[in-house]
């Protein structure tokens, strides 16, 4: 590998990046072990560059997919050997030190085109997909920098990856159809007699409650099957996917608690409140 790359600068910025950002769970904390929070990180820092890229920006849709397919032609340098920053050579080593399936940072790329292609999703079946590359690799790679690589540890970890998806596009129905985007399945829309526009403007009515009890009820279940896992976790880190989940159940009854009104207050969790879920998971 070549040897005029800080790698070690990058983990350090990587860490800096995913302390800075506010997600629904906890990216880095004390529950993970300290010789692999750097590799955490890192893999941190290509999701959200490649999110970044998918979403930021007064670029028009074909920029924003243009950089993302360089980003994608980056990444396939690095897994070559060949960097353009100190955080591709931080990422190659990871990706070595624990093998990390190649294929998942490629399914993460390929769901950031899709958001600049695709905007409404027919069926069910149809959002899962996208949840199976933009949310489910990361559990993966997470399963795998702690050695766990059994078939049923993988697939309760893509039930907890693909809840939190569900959760977080009920978090931002405002933002997201502001965006021209709606992941709520059109045929449940259909069902539940519910317009798009009442996503754009707010429209509270008893349809609407509906289709967003239904959309919890699924993510809820999704979560309970996402406990299997835990059993299989050791240590500390045990209580990290723990809170993981705590932290998406909550966002869920925040919303069922504000009368189903994502729309002029966006549920998110305190560093108090993060807090209290953590210090109720011991008490357990």
């Amino acid at each position: 590998m070549a040897t005029n790359f800080n790698i070690d600068d990058a983990y350090t910025k990587a860490i800096k990046l995913a302390k800075s950002h506010y997600e629904n769970f906890p990216v880095i904390s004390f529950l993970v072990p300290k010789e692999l929070r750097k590799h955490i990180a890192i893999i941190y820092w290509f999701a959200r560059t490649a999110d970044d890229f998918a979403d930021e920006g007064d670029f028009s849709l074909e920029e924003k997919i243009s950089f993302l397919e360089k980003f994608e032609m980056r990444f396939l340098d690095t897994i070559n050997g060949k960097f353009e920053a100190d955080y591709d050579a931080a990422l190659f080593n990871t990706i070595n030190q624990f093998n990390l399936e190649v294929k998942l940072f490629l399914d993460l790329i390929s769901a950031f085109i899709q958001d600049n292609k695709v905007n409404r999703y027919k069926t069910i079946e149809d959002v899962l997909d996208y949840c199976s590359r933009s949310a489910n690799p990361i559990g993966r790679l997470l399963l795998q920098l702690f050695g766990l690589t059994k078939n049923h540890m993988l697939i309760s970890s893509d039930k907890i990856c693909t809840a939190l998806q569900l959760t977080n596009f009920l978090q931002d129905i405002s933002i997201d159809s502001k965006k021209g985007r709606i992941y709520i399945p059109l045929e449940e829309l259909e069902f539940y007699k519910v317009s798009e526009s009442q996503f754009l403007y707010g429209t509270l009515d008893e349809n609407y409650k509906a289709l967003l009890q239904f959309q919890i009820k699924r993510a809820s279940e999704l979560f309970q099957l996402g406990y299997d896992l835990i059993p299989h976790l050791q240590g500390l880190f045990k209580y990290e996917i723990l809170l993981t989940i705590k932290g998406g159940e909550t966002i869920l009854k925040k919303i069922e608690l504000n009368n189903y009104d994502v729309f002029n207050s966006r549920p998110t969790i305190s560093k108090f409140e993060a807090f209290k879920i953590f210090i109720s998971m011991f008490r357990r």
